[in-house]
């Protein structure tokens, strides 16, 4: 059988990936754990009232990089392979670190970190590579210090904080950012009196589903409104969403099985969609109502997906997904549902390369500040492979379908980069490679042989 993707050594330099043009891709299979829920797990774990058993957790080098910094704040974690085993003693109770607490390229990790530590009576420094080191840390660290974080020394990683007393607070994200929620969250769990978090657009909820499963008391709301009235029918536009939370006396141990990863799982079932002839199923998937928005809009390009819910675990619904090839085309995103699809804009950029007419991508510049420019990026890439694209400052405006040639791919040493033209290099002329290939193990290892394993 010949291979889909076989790794090659350059004359001189690093390996990479050689995608070839075969299929169909048929089978049924599971993904690795989900990396938002893992890194939140592990975290509440770390400050929960006893031992919280983990299995299916994220083997992805962000999660490795939270427990990693966990045990340097003296967590007793045991470990093997993808089932993990937390011992927790509740908040105040973490160790002084010896060194800086290493985030490598996740950002996730530093972020949450800043909260979970901001009621510590220590300082703590933060680092990680050079992209996390090039990312805004400022929009979690001005909410925590009107909490009372202290920042020792600010600015871009590395920085220095020092935990203490806190107070709540109500804060209005000003940007969209689940991450910054569940930093502000987990510092509320440390604080006098209430803090609320008022969300004009909704993000991921997974820290506040697992806050609920841990009998933690949680408040979540939106304001009533008269749609007769101006002021209502302006409310309602606005959708405003608080959450709020009070200083917890403890949080409840867990044991819970970490559903499959939907972005992760977006790969493969872009991959189905592309290629002649496939059909795949893919199993025990998280399929959280803020993670869906791919899902929803493959179907509005005319994708066969369908996905239903089977079980729930910790408050979050898992389930089952099917993918078939399908004709695409092309259509507009913007607006709210940006930021519950952030992750998988790279790929559904790649689709629109194949989707009959334009399809127009906007109000995602936060792009440009995740571990590439993934706007620059993916005009670069889409541009080698011969699609008409225009960038513009916040997303795309991308001409189908083009006739798709092989090429070498720069990949940014960016995880989300480097599998989008993977899957985009299924239905190309002749072979595409892609650098830096490594980069797939910040999110999803196994991703090249998950592909391959598809190949009938």
């Amino acid at each position: 059988m010949k291979k889909i993707v076989l790794t090659r050594k350059a004359e001189t330099g690093p390996e990479f990936k050689v995608v070839r043009p075969l299929g169909p891709l048929k089978g049924e299979l599971s993904v690795p754990g989900d990396k938002s829920i893992s890194h939140r797990a592990a975290m509440l774990a770390s400050v929960a009232s006893g031992r919280t058993e983990l299995s299916n957790f994220s083997p992805s080098l962000d999660c490795l990089s939270t427990l990693t910094c966990l045990v340097s704040l003296g967590c007793e974690i045991h470990k093997k392979e993808n089932q993990l085993s937390i011992v927790g003693k509740g908040f105040g109770q973490f160790r002084a670190p010896a060194e800086p607490l290493f985030c490598n390229n996740s950002g996730t990790t530093m972020r949450l970190l800043c909260g979970l530590l901001a009621g510590s009576d220590f300082e703590a420094t933060l680092d990680g590579d050079a992209s996390l080191r090039s990312r805004p840390m400022e929009r979690v660290l001005a909410p925590l210090s009107q909490m009372g974080l202290k920042i020792v020394k600010n600015g871009p990683p590395p920085f220095t904080i020092a935990g203490g007393k806190l107070t709540g607070i109500e804060y209005v994200l000003p940007v969209a950012s689940a991450q910054v929620k569940s930093a502000i969250l987990l510092a509320g769990l440390q604080a006098e009196g209430k803090t609320v978090v008022v969300e004009k657009i909704p993000t991921r909820d997974h820290t506040e589903r697992m806050l609920a499963a841990m009998k933690v008391p949680i408040e979540i709301s939106t304001p009533a409104f008269d749609p007769s009235t101006l002021e209502g029918r302006l409310a309602k536009e606005e959708k405003e969403k608080r959450i709020a939370v009070m200083r917890a006396k403890s949080l409840a141990s867990l044991s819970i099985k970490i559903p499959g990863d939907l972005s992760s799982a977006a790969f493969l079932v872009a991959a189905a969609v592309l290629v002649p002839k496939s059909k795949i199923t893919i199993r025990e998937v998280g399929l959280n109502p803020t993670r869906t928005a791919f899902l929803n809009i493959l179907k509005r390009m005319g994708a066969e997906v369908n996905w239903k819910v089977d079980e729930e675990r910790a408050g979050e619904p898992v389930g089952t997904i099917t993918a078939r090839h399908s004709g695409l085309k092309g259509t507009k995103i913007a607006g709210e549902i940006v930021p519950n699809l952030i992750d998988e804009l790279p790929l559904l950029a790649c689709l629109a390369a194949v989707a009959e007419g334009t399809t127009v991508i906007r109000d995602a510049e936060e792009l440009r500040k995740k571990e590439s420019d993934r706007i620059a990026a993916v005009t670069a890439n889409l541009r080698k492979m011969g699609v008409k694209v225009g960038e513009l400052e916040d997303g795309w405006a991308i001409e189908g379908p083009s006739e798709l040639a092989g090429t070498a791919i720069e990949s940014f040493g960016d995880h989300r980069i480097a599998m989008a033209f993977s899957v985009l290099g299924l239905v190309a002329s002749s072979e595409t490679l892609i650098s830096q290939p490594e980069c797939v193990e910040v999110s999803f290892p196994g991703f090249f042989d998950a592909l391959e394993g598809l190949v009938k």
